[in-house]
């Protein structure tokens, strides 16, 4: 299995544009996969951001089990910083988000207030990894298409001020990924969920281990999906028969490898296997042991 190490240049340039621009923001909005709320959670942004007023988005709250979700809240609850779930392509929870934003920035706002200073815009910066949706929830607060987005890692750079309703401001940042995966169970969740670039990827390998960990933890998902009489104990034969029964075959009646590993990463992406969450908050306290 190859060693998961991705961080281009231009994440650093973030790290230190985070650290610039702290100083601005009110609020600091963190965005996770609700899929993965560990391994979406840079472990630098906790250093970085100290002291500052949060709230998290759990997004793409679609795609995850509902139960799951609602652990989350309540875990991060319990820690003090309110987490809410939403779902950018429809908008489900931005108003919610905002409520909670205002609710942060509230001692602030109050506190200039008092000093007899102007009112102005709350103002918030929004981080996290790659590929979680900050594009898409931009452009739905927005309500018009202010940011670059893209289904692939990478694709907003820069710094932008961008214009929320209910007042606020918004400074945009790209994904910032930590320099290097000690565990690198982290390293594949973030490729399960694209937060990787593919072309980077052994994407037969990735999607391999995506099967095994999916038939373990939800074997009547993958039955149904892929139409399994059975989970075989060997992930490669659940792999193959996947592809004989979505007839990934190649000529001389040979297992297509590339074919089928897309089609399960893309239905994993894409929730047509099930919504699933691969973290819990119990994963915490096994991974701290």
């Amino acid at each position: 299995m190859q060693q998961i190490n991705w961080y281009p240049g231009h994440m650093k340039k973030t790290k230190e544009l985070i650290q610039q621009n702290l100083k601005l923001v009110d609020v600091v909005i963190e965005l996770l996969d609700a899929r993965v709320p560990i391994s979406t959670r840079n472990p630098q942004i906790d250093k970085i951001i100290v002291g500052k007023p949060r709230v998290i988005v759990l997004n793409k709250s679609d795609l995850a089990n509902s139960r799951v979700t609602h652990e989350w809240i309540k875990y991060f609850k319990e820690s003090g910083i309110n987490a809410i779930p939403v779902n950018s392509l429809t908008g489900a929870g931005l108003d919610k988000l905002m409520t909670e934003v205002h609710n942060a920035a509230k001692d602030k706002m109050d506190e200039r207030i008092k000093k007899g200073m102007r009112v102005r815009p709350v103002r918030a910066m929004i981080v996290g990894v790659p590929n979680v949706g900050k594009s898409s929830i931009i452009n739905r607060l927005t309500g018009k298409k202010s940011a670059k987005t893209g289904d692939r890692p990478g694709v907003t750079r820069g710094k932008q001020w961008v214009r929320l309703k209910g007042n606020i401001e918004l400074l945009d940042t790209p994904g910032i990924l930590w320099p290097k995966f000690e565990d690198q169970n982290v390293g594949l969740k973030l490729a399960f969920t694209g937060s990787i670039k593919d072309e980077i990827l052994d994407i037969e390998t990735i999607a391999l281990r995506l099967i095994e960990y999916l038939c373990e933890k939800y074997p009547e998902y993958m039955k149904e999906r892929y139409k399994l009489k059975d989970i075989e104990e060997d992930g490669l034969m659940n792999m193959e028969n996947i592809a004989k029964n979505r007839g990934c075959i190649i000529s001389g009646g040979r297992i297509d490898y590339t074919r089928v590993a897309k089609v399960v990463i893309d239905e994993f992406r894409s929730g047509k296997i099930g919504k699933i969450t691969l973290e819990t908050p119990d994963d915490l306290s096994t991974m701290e042991e």
